[in-house]
Parts: C-alpha cells; structure tokens; sequence
C-alpha cells in the first residue's frame, strides 16, 4: 500500500485543471484513508487552508499578486462565490481582480455545461 500511495501521490494535483491530475488525487486520498494515515490526511488539508490563509492576508496587505493567486485558487477549485466575496471584501475597485473571477466563472461554466451557478436551478417543477 506504501508504494501505491508514493506511486499515486507524485502523480496527484488537488482542483486541477487536468482531470489526470485531480482523478490521482482523489486516488491518492482514498489510499490513504484505506491506510489509515489519517495524520497525513489532516497535514494536507491543513497545507491547503494555510496557503489560503496566508495568501488572504497578504492580499489584505496590498499584496495584489497574493490576491490574484488566491482567486485562481478559487476559481479551479469552483468556489467562485468565495472569489467574488472576495473581491468585494479585499479590493472592490480592483478591475483586473474581477477579470479574474470573472474568467474562472467563464471557465467552470465551460467545463461544467447547465450548471451556471449564477442561475437559480429549479429543484421541482413549479406548474
């Protein structure tokens, strides 16, 4: 099993783009719980929420390209409202800030056609 993880995890990409990548990863997560490595489960989200985490406060600082990589971040990851907010939060006026956000919408609405979050879905027919 220690192998298959080394294998999978040199290979593994969380959010992606290439679906090769984000599909290793998810190899790579399901290995490890089945190994019960539940402390490198937890480093690695706690990896992830930090980068976060430091990226967002650099941005709050006036670091703009903190705040261009966190939005990309966002963005792959599909959690635009999050990138929206954001922007609003951090640099409202910041126009290339929300071309950003605004080209990762127009990417997830691409790779994931009739699922544009900007429009309401109907959960039940309403006649």
């Amino acid at each position: 099993m220690a192998r298959a993880i080394a294998l999978v995890s040199a290979h593994a990409e969380c959010d992606s783009p290439d679906f090769h990548k984000h599909d290793s990863h998810l190899w790579h997560m399901d290995l490890l719980v089945r190994a019960e490595r539940l402390s490198e489960l937890t480093e690695l989200a706690l990896r992830r929420r930090g980068i976060e985490a430091v990226l967002r406060q650099r941005a709050e600082g006036g670091d703009s390209e903190a705040l261009y990589v966190l939005l990309r971040l966002l963005g792959e990851a599909g959690r635009l409202q999050e990138a929206r907010r954001t922007v609003l939060e951090i640099a409202p006026d910041h126009q290339y800030a929300h071309r950003i956000v605004e080209a990762s919408d127009d990417d997830w609405i691409e790779a994931h056609p009739g699922l544009d979050e900007r429009t309401p879905q109907r959960t039940a027919d309403t006649h």
